[in-house]
């Protein structure tokens, strides 16, 4: 199940790439129809907005790389009762697979969280172990297993 939750991950990744790239080159060609076309203070601002959303974009570009990054970090065959990247922890409250935030992972009839190990919760679930209780959003949750 973990390599599962793993793809799940590195498909979340890919796609956001995928998706990425394609704002790009909407944006680039937004940019070369703005130089053919134009003239004059609504070129310059077309061009000028244009940029602005480069830039923007280049940001996200680089979390993406940072998320890549994490997400190469993760051992998933590390094998220890302490939670770290890389566990798939059962509590009383939910399921999460501390790696990268990518949202719910359905399979059959459970659900996995895939959270980083920057998120609130993930910070409260690092170092503990099977039975360690801790307390989120004033509700009282206890691990039940760490796989």
């Amino acid at each position: 199940m973990k390599r599962e939750l793993l793809k799940f991950c590195w498909d979340y990744v890919n796609e956001r790439a995928r998706r990425l790239k394609q704002s790009n080159d909407d944006l680039q060609e937004s940019l070369d129809s703005e130089t053919k076309n134009s003239t004059g203070d609504k070129h310059e601002t077309g061009r000028a907005m244009v940029q602005l959303e480069q830039e923007k974009l280049a940001q996200q570009v680089q979390e993406l790389d940072n998320t890549r990054d994490a997400l190469k970090k993760v051992n998933i065959d590390r094998r220890s009762e302490t939670i770290a990247a890389g566990s798939w922890v059962k509590t009383s409250f939910a399921d999460y697979f501390i790696a990268i935030s990518a949202g719910a992972f359905k399979h059959e009839k459970s659900v996995v969280y895939c959270i980083s190990i920057n998120a609130p919760i993930a910070q409260l679930l690092v170092d503990k172990k099977k039975g360690d209780s801790f307390v989120f959003n004033g509700n009282t949750h206890t691990i039940l297993e760490v796989v």
